[in-house]
């Protein structure tokens, strides 16, 4: 039997990740989609993707448990909380986009409205179903210990929209860190399990947010002639868990590299572990994917699967039905929110300046 989906959200997010894939996967139908702004679903009214069986909506309050199984919810940052919550109350299980939350108020917000609604919360973020992140964790055990751990996703060019939500710290919550650095995070919750920080310190820039000519070409947005942009576009930190492994984080949106690169390099007792890929759908990307293992001064390359870009988003799709079909996973994401947003507000405590609000990130540029 098919799962009733409806899409919550017709930016890029909804309209171009999950919306065909959920229409291309077989274990979903898709029955509605829900966007406030008029010209939004008009817009999606005249395109291809237009399908006379798909109810378009204006207002996610019409959406019912009768009638839907999963809403995939794919608003701006600062929507996410509230109209997740919204839903799992109302016995409607979300899917939410990352990042699912904003701060720990949020993430206990949403935790309630999982209990109270007796719906199941699920956490978008699809690192972990890489066929190249799969190899990785499957190396893990025969490392032995795990003493180190490095995670860094640097873009050369990639700075989504310059003047838009994505760039607003009221309403993307933050910059590169909320957003490539949640899908570091989740990889690192996949080397390590859920092991609490001890220590968390970082650092962040704005070399290149409010420069167009550092934007994000392959997600064709148009920089806000009129709007600065007052996140952060690079963080770098240094993490320690409670059982002693170092972590070393990097994300960065923009860089004077010249390919993208996701790294992830492990380091343990008996052997080291060392990830080259790319993240994400930029195709300035080296074609292949490496992945080797290095013990006693010996390097195996290993074998990694060939797959296309964003392969892993369908993947989770896969493992959708069984997660909401599964009792024991209520209150598992809820969890693993918990602690990667107080990880993210513990690195943007430690990176402000003397003097500034805990409540504003302050940056460099004036």
């Amino acid at each position: 039997m098919s799962v009733r989906a409806a899409v919550v959200g017709l930016g890029w997010a909804g309209r171009e990740l999950w919306l065909p894939r959920l229409r291309e996967h077989a274990s979903f139908d898709v029955v509605a989609v829900v966007d406030p702004d008029a010209s939004s679903r008009a817009a999606y009214e005249q395109s291809d993707a237009r399908d006379p069986r798909t109810a378009v909506l204006g207002d996610v309050g019409a959406l019912d448990r009768e009638s839907v199984d999963l809403a995939v919810v794919a608003v701006p940052n600062h929507l996410h909380a509230e109209v997740a919550a919204g839903l799992l109350a109302r016995g409607i299980p979300a899917f939410v986009e990352k990042p699912v939350c904003l701060n720990s108020a949020e993430a206990e917000k949403l935790a309630l409205a999982e209990i109270d609604g007796g719906a199941v919360l699920l956490a978008g973020s699809a690192s972990r179903y890489r066929g190249d992140v799969g190899a990785l964790l499957d190396l893990v055990p025969s490392l032995g210990t795990i003493r180190h751990v490095e995670l860094a996703w640097t873009r050369a060019r990639g700075v989504p929209k310059a003047g838009g939500w994505f760039t607003s710290r009221s309403q993307a919550g933050g910059g590169v860190l909320l957003d490539l650095g949640w899908h570091l995070l989740d990889t690192l919750d996949g080397i390590l399990g859920p092991v609490p920080m001890a220590q968390v310190t970082g650092s962040v820039s704005d070399d290149f947010v409010n420069n167009p000519s550092w934007g994000a070409a392959w997600r064709q947005d148009s920089p806000h002639p009129a709007r600065r942009g007052d996140v952060e576009d690079t963080a770098r930190g240094f993490l320690v868990s409670e059982l002693g492994t170092s972590v070393a984080l990097r994300a960065s949106w923009a860089s004077h590299a010249t390919r993208d690169l996701t790294l992830i390099h492990v380091e343990g007792s008996a052997g080291t572990a060392t990830l080259r890929c790319v993240f994400g759908f930029s195709p300035n990307r080296e074609p292949v994917p490496t992945l080797t293992v290095t013990r006693e001064g010996r390097t195996e390359e290993i074998a990694l699967p060939t797959e296309p870009v964003g392969a892993e988003y369908g993947r989770q799709l896969d493992d959708l039905p069984r997660l909401l079909a599964d009792p024991a996973h209520r209150g598992k994401s809820a969890a693993d929110i918990r602690r990667t947003i107080r990880i993210t507000e513990r690195f943007y405590e430690s990176a402000l300046a003397p003097g500034d609000s805990p409540r504003l990130l302050t940056l460099g540029t004036p």
